[in-house]
């Protein structure tokens, strides 16, 4: 498809030649029987495809080009296969004078049909016909085929004839872009000039529209089912946006609208311009280099940029860490920058289509555009609309008013209208007008927030103007988060896609569209009165990603930058400062805090300082989270984070004066007394058992789980008890464990998930007044699943283990693994301790973190139990493939803060049990260490 951007790599090189001799002495070797014939072949062949295909592969790391050797790898399986064909119609069936009928050809189709194959493509083979199937035709097609089974090959053939051929390329497009790619492999060459000419003059001929239309349309579905947007941190190379399969939809529809005629060159020459060509073939040769490594170090056909691949890729491709960034995100990042490249191309094309009306238009009709035109006022008198677009008359627009780039998308928001290809071209041309003098021009600015703040649709507006560069050209702390990838499982985005799609969630509450999923956010948001700060803090609260000072404090001295740049007020930069500075603290306390302490609210309400920055905090949060990736977000979040702001809330009304954390007891208590009383109304029973148990129970469940722990505690009457239900708020099976408390009873409970093969996701651990303990267990199964939420004898049997494990008996350990240890697998990740004894008066608070691993919780509370330390609550998260726990702890025989020694002792012990092993990897790949950005 394109000229070698790097000379192609010395190489073993099969003598075709020699190859065919020692076939024939292979031949004239054996008894003649076909299956030894075919033993024999197999193993001449496959040492030759061997030797041929591990000497180009073996050189690909060494800065040879991808497209180079995917042409030789496709040149290697040629001569193997031709030879194969050649022993097959000499030596085992021949045909020395061969009849109508037993005129044959073999073309390579699709991929290997382009002369392009990756270590584990499929080859796509075409048994053309003279004639109807004969034995003779059937016999060879299948010793063929049966013989680069056993070579290990993917094969996927059909056998036709010319008119049969021609018959499913006119029905079915896939087939005729297999078929558009034909090559012949050997056999009769007059039988395949005859598909050529036929397929030219009548396969191809009237089908351009519909063709055009199919081949856009299929690639829109397949960006559906590979992701929307092509900055997904594990891309699929092959299909997804971005990939390799744009690069070749571009060429197939170029191709055929040549009527399939011309080399592979000319068909590029006559859509593309020569700069066009360029960006295509680096695309085409970086991509063809990275899926060519992904295939050799998986070890199979991976066509996902997974994690566990991608350090190893990145080390084979040449990239090395620099100025603080780890190889692995420099080379993601280059990643992304040509996929946005494939996907300006892909904009490019789609315009020259229109204009030769080839694509079919699904936009306005001519007669509304010039209507938008007639019925509302340009913005600028350059702008025009084309083709339902918004385009420039000139590509020197710009020069005599940079400003204008701005009113540019500021028109396209209002008239809710894509930006047409030649004003993209001309706003990337003139990017060297964003200067120091234009970045702090007052009307630039004015433009720019009213986009930001009140756009109609300020993702899509943004994200045009992060496609032309302009974003990042004139906010530079925006720039360089541009393509910014964080190595870790948490983050499903680049990070300038995570922080415009989180723009787009703010301006959904903003509008109402998020009343159901997120009440409170939709409910306080017309309460904020400065919502400029709001966006521009979500604009900017990632821009210190990455930086030494660290992602909070880089990314505050950023925005400050940026802000002060736009001209904005300064106590409105001291709002975004803050709120950029500290955009983690109220997902820490909600997540990693008992949000019923007192202490914990007072110390958070010391941090916010006021009600409108609460406000602001929590619609920063929720949409940050949001934005993180699919199913991070779920409502057990939202409604910790929803305790902590009532709890601060009513903190702030109760002011501030020098004894807060008496203040929010107070207040507290008060709350909790109204509790009991509509809890236990007429329910004496109740009304005793709730005295017995701490304000931070009643906080922690709604009234209808409260009754029914009140049912278990009943039920058991000192003895072990468990209920269980499936919670679909936290997507786990919520597990209610009643028995008397005990020194290690939370060990065995979790010890004992771990052995029946659950995962552990949450808990929360309650002791009443009378020494009676209700732990709360939230467990998935290895899939992500609720724990045997389909499987009701798994149920019944988990609740015997508990209550046996309950008093100290567990039950057999199951060998399990997590499913995605494999990809866990390729991040170093370092383990850390940290005890905290400011927090709370009474108890010591110990966050830990390591690699998330099947039993880990189970390890971790049963290093504790063995030093004899209580645990008065535990808050269990994750993010990505790291687990970050937070216990509530004293000293159980002391029962009070863990002293010096001890903390010592189990700081050790912790870190032996957070670091152990990784499940080690099939292959052996490179490792790279985990981000900690969040």
């Amino acid at each position: 498809m394109l000229t070698q951007t790097h000379p192609a790599a010395p190489a073993y090189r099969i003598d075709g030649t020699d190859l065919r001799r020692r076939l024939t002495e292979a031949y004239e070797d054996s008894s003649g029987d076909t299956l030894d014939l075919r033993r024999r072949a197999v193993t001449i062949l496959k040492d030759a495809l061997d030797k041929g295909r591990a000497s180009l592969l073996e050189r690909v790391d060494d800065q040879k080009g991808g497209y180079a050797t995917a042409r030789a790898l496709a040149g290697v399986t040629d001569e193997v296969v031709s030879a194969l064909w050649d022993f097959t119609l000499t030596h085992v069936y021949r045909a020395r004078n061969p009849t109508e009928g037993e005129r044959l050809a073999l073309l390579a189709v699709g991929g290997y049909g382009r002369g392009e194959l990756a270590p584990y493509s499929d080859l796509d083979l075409l048994f053309l016909r003279a004639w109807k199937e004969t034995s003779h035709s059937e016999s060879v097609i299948e010793f063929i085929l049966y013989t680069l089974w056993d070579l290990g090959l993917k094969v996927g053939h059909s056998s036709r004839t010319v008119d049969e051929t021609l018959k499913y390329v006119r029905s079915d497009h896939t087939i005729m872009t297999a078929v558009l790619e034909h090559r012949l492999i050997a056999g009769d060459a007059e039988l395949a000039q005859n598909l050529e000419d036929r397929l030219t003059h009548d396969g191809l001929k009237s089908h351009a529209f519909d063709f055009v239309a199919s081949k856009l349309e299929e690639r829109d579905q397949r960006h559906v089912k590979t992701g929307t947007t092509r900055f997904v941190v594990e891309p699929n190379v092959k299909e997804g946006k971005g990939g390799l399969r744009d690069l070749h939809t571009l060429y197939w529809i170029a191709k055929f609208l040549a009527g399939g005629a011309g080399k592979d060159a000319e068909v590029l020459d006559l859509i593309l311009t020569d700069k066009e060509r360029r960006i295509f073939m680096r695309a085409f040769d970086f991509l063809w280099k990275v899926r060519i490594i992904m295939h050799t170090a998986a070890g199979r056909g991976e066509e996902r940029l997974t994690f566990d691949l991608q350090p190893e890729v990145a080390r084979r491709m040449g990239f090395i860490d620099r100025e603080g960034e780890p190889n692995v995100e420099r080379f993601m990042r280059r990643y992304f920058v040509v996929a946005k490249e494939v996907g300006a191309l892909t904009r490019t094309f789609c315009t020259k289509l229109e204009t030769q009306q080839a694509k079919p238009l699904a936009r306005l009709s001519s007669l509304i555009q010039s209507g938008i035109m007639n019925l509302t006022r340009a913005d600028h008198p350059g702008f025009i609309v084309t083709n339902g677009r918004l385009s420039v008359n000139s590509p020197d627009i710009f020069q005599k008013s940079p400003v204008a780039m701005f009113m540019l998308f500021k028109m396209a928001d209002r008239l809710e209208l894509d930006l047409h290809p030649d004003a993209f071209t001309a706003i990337a041309r003139n990017l060297d007008l964003v200067t120091p003098s234009l970045r702090r021009n007052p009307e630039a600015a004015r433009l720019f927030l009213d986009l930001l703040v009140r756009g109609k649709d300020p993702y899509k507006t943004l994200s045009m103007m992060s496609e032309t560069g302009l974003l990042g050209r004139y906010i530079p702390e925006f720039g360089r988060i541009v393509a910014q990838t964080q190595f870790n499982m948490y983050h499903a985005y680049t990070v300038d896609e995570h922080t415009l799609r989180a723009i787009d969630i703010i301006h959904g509450i903003d509008t109402g569209a998020y009343k159901e999923d997120h009440p409170l956010s939709s409910v306080i948001m017309p309460q904020v009165t400065d919502k400029e700060s709001l966006y521009l803090a979500m604009l900017l609260h990632d821009t210190g990603k990455g930086n030494e000072l660290g992602q909070e404090v880089g990314g505050e001295i950023a925005a400050r930058k940026a802000c002060e740049r736009l001209g904005i007020e300064d106590w409105k930069i001291d709002q975004v400062a803050w709120l950029v500075r500290h955009h983690l603290v109220l997902s820490d306390y909600a997540q990693k805090r008992d949000v019923s302490d007192p202490e914990t609210v007072a110390a958070f309400a010391h941090i916010v300082e006021t009600p409108e920055r609460l406000r602001l905090l929590l619609i920063l949060t929720v949409a940050d989270i949001r934005a993180v990736g699919p199913g991070v977000w779920n409502a057990w979040k939202g409604q910790l984070m929803r305790d902590l702001f009532d709890a601060t809330e009513s903190a702030f009304r109760g002011g501030r004066g020098p004894d807060a954390v008496a203040s929010v007891r107070e207040d507290l208590q008060q709350r909790a007394h109204a509790r009991r009383i509509q809890l236990s109304e007429n329910d004496a029973d109740m009304a005793a058992w709730l005295e017995t148990m701490d304000e931070s129970y009643l906080f922690s469940f709604s009234p209808e789980d409260i009754k029914n722990h009140a049912v278990l505690v009943r039920k058991a009457n000192g003895a072990p008890a468990v209920a269980l239900r499936i919670d679909t708020v936290r997507n786990a099976t919520a597990f209610s464990i009643s028995a008397e408390d005990r020194t290690g009873l939370f060990a065995d409970l979790a010890r004992c998930f771990a052995n029946l093969g659950g995962n552990v996701v949450g808990a929360q651990v309650f002791t009443s007044a009378t020494g009676q303990a209700l732990d709360v267990f939230y467990v998935q199964d290895s899939t992500g699943k609720p724990f045997a939420h389909d499987d009701l004898p798994r149920q019944k049997h988990a609740q015997t283990a508990l209550e046996a494990a309950a008093n100290g008996r567990l039950p057999e350990a199951l060998t399990w693994k997590s499913p995605f240890a494999a990809r866990t697998a390729a991040f170093a990740i370092a383990p850390t301790v940290v005890f905290d004894d400011d927090s709370n008066a009474n108890v010591t608070i110990i966050e830990v973190s390591g690699r998330d691993r099947p039993g880990l919780l189970a390890d971790i509370v049963e290093v504790m139990a063995k030093q004899h330390v209580d645990i008065a609550s535990a808050h269990i998260d994750c993010y990505g493939e790291r687990a970050v726990d937070a216990f509530y702890v004293a000293d159980h025989y002391r029962k009070a803060q863990l002293a010096g020694g001890l903390k010592q002792t189990l700081k050790k012990q912790l870190l032996a049990v957070l670091d152990k092993p990784a499940q080690p990897p099939k292959r052996n790949l490179a490792r790279a260490k985990a981000s900690l950005a969040r």
